[in-house]
């Protein structure tokens, strides 16, 4: 794939990053890591599927950064529901400060326009690791660092902080390939997508068909972030930078969040997923 690069763990092949694409505005055109493997191959990652095309692999996805739709499809307005404004911004690759076949350390801008003369609102490093845990486990260590290098104050929202309860997505998101049943999801405390959505929590697992990922805030404003969770209607899990309250950012401040995925053969007990983590993290 042109623009793109291959992530390797330990000599092999876990990831394909793609940081340059032409893609449908209405999709939010951005970076974004897919196919993400487990270290046996299996898929763990959707890009674009029909339920919602605008979601694209793991990465960072924002539905409303002062206004504009960072996320893709429609932005959800209060009293009026989704709409189709047509207002979406493009994360764009500006370059790798340094590119290793195990990670790598990026610079966006985060504009309101497709082309280069759009205002740029945020600048992002991103930085990008693969780590091997052991013969069936490998972490992604995934940070993103956004700098409002406007002249005035920039705010996170989502669907949530314009009116409709449950739906705080934007920030990390990771789409799941979609299989006949849905995915087991728990934490360390509780079990269900109802239990577990919006829940502030150290980690939580998604486990599919001979597949488990176990996603960990590493930084304590990190695990502040409550989960998004969809495991019923399709499975994807974010941390959410705009829950209940929008997020604001003061010219020249920096919001910065680190998660950690533990990338997992097979299913995984709350035991094996707590000890993973703990090695993933610390690493």
């Amino acid at each position: 794939m042109k623009h793109s690069l291959v992530l390797r763990c330990a000599g092999r092949p876990v990831g394909r990053y793609a940081y340059r694409n032409v893609l449908d505005r209405r999709l939010s055109p951005r970076p974004y890591l897919h196919p993400v493997t487990t270290l046996a191959g299996t898929p763990v990652t959707e890009l674009a599927p029909a339920d919602h095309p605008h979601h694209l692999g793991a990465g960072v996805a924002v539905p409303d950064v002062a206004g504009y739709n960072f996320w893709g499809g429609r932005t959800f307005v209060r009293g009026r529901g989704p709409v189709d404004l047509g207002n979406h911004g493009v994360q764009r690759h500006r370059d790798f400060k340094l590119h290793d076949p195990d990670g790598f350390v990026e610079e966006l801008t985060w504009t309101v326009a497709e082309d280069a003369a759009g205002e740029v609102l945020l600048r992002e490093r991103r930085t990008v690791a693969a780590t091997e845990l052991d013969a069936t486990a490998w972490a992604l260590d995934f940070t993103f660092s956004l700098t409002n290098v406007t002249g005035g104050e920039v705010s996170f929202g989502s669907p949530a902080t314009n009116g409709r309860p449950g739906a705080g997505y934007g920030g990390f998101f990771w789409r799941a390939p979609k299989e006949f049943a849905p995915p087991h999801v728990f934490t360390a405390a509780a079990e269900g997508e109802a239990a577990v959505h919006g829940a502030r929590a150290d980690w939580l697992a998604l486990a599919g068909d001979g597949w488990t990922l176990v996603f960990a805030g590493a930084t304590a404003r990190t695990r502040h972030d409550p989960w998004f969770v969809r495991a019923a209607e399709y499975p994807g899990v974010g941390s959410s930078l705009a829950s209940e309250d929008r997020l604001a950012i003061a010219p020249g401040d920096t919001v910065v969040r680190r998660v950690v995925t533990v990338v997992a053969d097979g299913a995984l007990k709350r035991d094996e997923a707590t000890a993973l983590v703990r090695r993933a993290v610390t690493v």
